[in-house]
Formats: C-alpha cells, sequence, structure tokens
C-alpha cells in the first residue's frame, strides 16, 4: 500500500513529525513517500494520504492548504488524515481550563471535514527556537515580550506522534510486523 505524507513547514518542526509519521508507517511495511506539499507535483498514485502543516494564527501554512485545494478530489477518494503542528509548552490546558490541543486545531479542520472526509485529524505540540527565526519574523521574535512569553524548546511529543502513525497503519489494515 502506497502512503504519501505531505507536509508544509516553515523551520523544520513539522518536517520532523512527518517524517516521525513516515518513519513509522514504513516500519509496518508500507510503503511511504514524505515530501513538501510544494514539491507534489501530482498526488495520484497512492492509497492513502497523511497530510499536515504548521500553524499560524490558527492557519495551516499556504503551500498545505494549496495542495489541498489543488488535489481535492483525489484525497477525498482515499482515506486520508490530517494532522497540525504547533502549540508550545507543556501545558495540558490554558488558564480557562480547556485543552491546549483542541484549542489550537486550525481551521482547515473544519473546512476540510465536508470537502476531504478525514479518518483522522491531529495537533501536535511544535517546537520554537529564538536563534532560528529568520525573515520578516524575527522582528516580532525579538521583541522582549514575545521573547518572553514564547517557550523555547522542542515540545514535540514522540510518543504521541507515533501511535497517532500506528492507528493510522492500523486503520489501513497493515500486519504488525515490521521490515
Amino acid at each position: 500500500m502506497r502512503v504519501l505524507v505531505a507536509y508544509a513547514s516553515k523551520y523544520g518542526a513539522t518536517e520532523g513529525i512527518a517524517q516521525r509519521i513516515g518513519a513509522a508507517l514504513r516500519g509496518r511495511e508500507l510503503d511511504v513517500h514524505v515530501a513538501k506539499c510544494a514539491d507534489v507535483a501530482e498526488a495520484a498514485g497512492y492509497d492513502a494520504y497523511v497530510v499536515g502543516s504548521a500553524a499560524y494564527e490558527f492557519n495551516w501554512r499556504k503551500d498545505a492548504r494549496k495542495f489541498v485545494e489543488r488535489n481535492a478530489d483525489e484525497l477525498a477518494s482515499h482515506p486520508v488524515w490530517l494532522f497540525s503542528s504547533g502549540p508550545l509548552g507543556t501545558e495540558k490546558v490554558d488558564k480557562e481550563g480547556k485543552d491546549v490541543l483542541k484549542g489550537a486545531e486550525p481551521k482547515q479542520f473544519t473546512e476540510y471535514a465536508d470537502l476531504l472526509h478525514p479518518r483522522g485529524t491531529q495537533v501536535f505540540r511544535g517546537a520554537y527556537d529564538h536563534d532560528k527565526i529568520r525573515g520578516a519574523d524575527r522582528i516580532i521574535a525579538w521583541m522582549p515580550a514575545i521573547r518572553d512569553v514564547m517557550p523555547q524548546g522542542d515540545f514535540r511529543e514522540w510518543d504521541a506522534i507515533d501511535a497517532w502513525a500506528t492507528s493510522i497503519a492500523d486503520a489501513l489494515g497493515t500486519s504488525a510486523g515490521g521490515r
């Protein structure tokens, strides 16, 4: 079974998640291709899709949105899962007592629900390093008030990512053994 894991990442944290999902699926005997959304010219030819993006201000990156819009018919005709990354820190609930990951869902999860009928959606924590910020983001990231609020570090929960990838492999009916 051929699976495409397509992603849009700005600083590499989401790419790392996509690569980890791809590795976990390969370990379940799937033929997996992991690629940037912008680099996938043709999405046809796969049996299932996992699409993810970093989210900023509750929106996926433009490359991921364009990928879905360009390939909506193909994606909708196969099993598809969507993921997002973004929340920083380790808090499980916000100051109002709401689930942090649920509260960080991008608008696209709702927008694509009727379009793609995803079998699952998941938000993962991201990573942030002040020193790797570039371009226009540097202006905002170097403001003392922003630097003090943005927790720095790698908050990706690899066990949760592996478990989600395993659930995808289970849904696709792959064997429990690796290669």
